[in-house]
């Protein structure tokens, strides 16, 4: 279901309000999606109830959703009953209700055999139609499958989108750079090399930029890289700083190692390709500030065969991370390898393992924590749904710095697409904020055969 739009009817006008009938996908995504319906009523097949029963234990953001929801439920339905028509969901809203089971039409009977949960919310979905043939409904799905069969059944089927960034929003995510070419030659000079390396905005654009808008600015073959920092009000030059030992090795990555070492930016988002050096860049500038910080969270989302919790895996904790932590290691082996194990660098870091004065984590195991004067880095963070970004976002603390690095290109959730998943929706909602910076890193340093094979296959 696509954002509500002014084709739906209000609840006093001439037509009655749409039905939408919800799968369990959508509850597990967003636990609060019946409020996002406006005024139309909200169907719940009964089979969704039962595979929540499945989810509710853990600690997940499934888990967490699937309580949320039946919270949300008894709440409302509290000294009431369903009835026929439901009951209402809160001012300015639909109805609830809460729908049997019911078979499919006899002439689909043979269409679909298994005896599935998707069937019977299919069959249900389809139940509620036929009976409300005065009311346009939809069943809302994300998982693609369903809403495949939901067509060839002639069923109204549409995906969750109220969360969904627009097509040209996520594009303008990869284009946030401005190349400048034609800026006056003292004005460069001024930026480039002068004491204070900045310059009024008017003198680079027509308009105020938005806070942390990045900038390339070129002059004679010779490229500078700059930043309107809306606490100067000011375009500065952004210089070339060397974090624990790793050296930007283009333009894109000096935009993220100066963005993970100013103070005054407390949340940073980079997106790019494999071998970009988005983790590695992060892990780097953290390393670089760590007196700053009580503490350094490396952390991902543990995404399982199955969204099987963790539990469920063989060993004891260790062994059940292991898979999990391993990729970041590796980006904290790359740093020690920069210096001698008898340095004090190297030291160093093997005494902040130690002491969990850097801690490497699967994001499970970060959910209640307070967060306070930490540097926070979340890696594979395009797995996450927006809420679940959101929650990690609303525990930081004072002097707590955010990390949130990806590729919205290459998701591993069944029902997150480049559209839809929390890193999207934290670039397109935190844009222009001046504590925000989002770099988007083009270029892949892994290795030269990593990065054709990143282009060729």
């Amino acid at each position: 279901m696509a954002r509500i739009t002014k084709s739906s009817q209000s609840r006093h006008g001439s037509r009655k309000p749409k039905i939408f009938v919800l799968d369990t996908n959508i509850i597990l995504h967003d636990y609060k999606a019946m409020r996002k319906f406006k005024d139309n009523d909200i169907v719940i097949p009964i089979a969704v109830i039962e595979e929540l029963d499945k989810f509710k234990k853990g600690n997940d953001n499934l888990a967490y959703n699937a309580r949320g929801f039946m919270r949300e439920m008894d709440r409302i339905t509290e000294g009431v009953g369903f009835g026929e028509g439901g009951i209402p969901i809160g001012k300015g809203l639909g109805k609830i209700k809460i729908e049997p089971n019911h078979p499919f039409p006899d002439e689909m009977r043979d269409m679909f055999k298994d005896d599935i949960q998707d069937h019977r919310i299919l069959s249900t979905a389809i139940w509620v139609r036929d009976n409300n043939p005065d009311r346009f409904v939809a069943l809302v799905t994300k998982d693609i499958n369903l809403r495949m069969k939901s067509k060839a059944a002639g069923m109204e089927v549409q995906d969750y989108m109220t969360d969904r960034v627009e097509d040209e929003k996520v594009e303008n995510t990869v284009k946030e750079v401005q190349i400048l070419q034609d800026i006056d030659y003292g004005t460069f000079q001024e930026l480039a090399y002068s004491h204070g390396n900045s310059v009024p905005w008017e003198e680079i654009s027509a308009s105020r930029p938005k806070p942390n808008q990045l900038y390339k600015i070129i002059q004679d073959k010779v490229t500078v890289c700059a930043r309107y920092d809306a606490d100067l009000d000011k375009v500065v030059l952004v210089k070339t700083k060397i974090a624990y030992g790793i050296k930007p090795l283009n333009d894109e990555q000096k935009f993220a190692v100066d963005a993970c070492m100013n103070p005054s930016i407390k949340l940073v988002s980079m997106t790019g390709g494999a071998g970009t050096g988005k983790t590695l860049i992060a892990l780097a500038s953290a390393l670089e500030q760590a007196r700053d910080y009580d503490q350094i969270i490396l952390t991902r989302p543990t995404v399982v065969l199955g969204n099987q919790d963790i539990g469920f895996l063989p060993g004891d904790q260790k062994t059940k991370m292991s898979p999990f932590i391993q990729p970041l290691m590796d980006n904290l082996n790359v740093i020690k390898s920069r210096f001698k194990a008898s340095s004090k660098e190297a030291l160093r870091l093997d005494a902040m393992l130690k002491e969990d004065k850097l801690l490497i984590s699967p994001l499970a195991y970060i959910r209640g924590r307070s967060l306070g004067r930490v540097f926070f880095i979340c890696d594979e963070a395009q797995n996450l749904t927006p809420n679940e970004v959101k929650t990690i976002i609303t525990r930081a603390g004072e002097g707590t710095k955010m990390v949130f690095t990806g590729d919205i290109f290459q998701i591993d959730q069944p029902y997150l697409d480049q559209w839809s998943n929390g890193l999207t929706h934290l670039n397109e909602k935190m844009s222009g904020q001046r504590i925000f910076e989002h770099v988007f890193l083009r270029v892949g340093e892994r290795s030269e055969l990593s990065d054709l094979a990143a282009k060729l296959l």
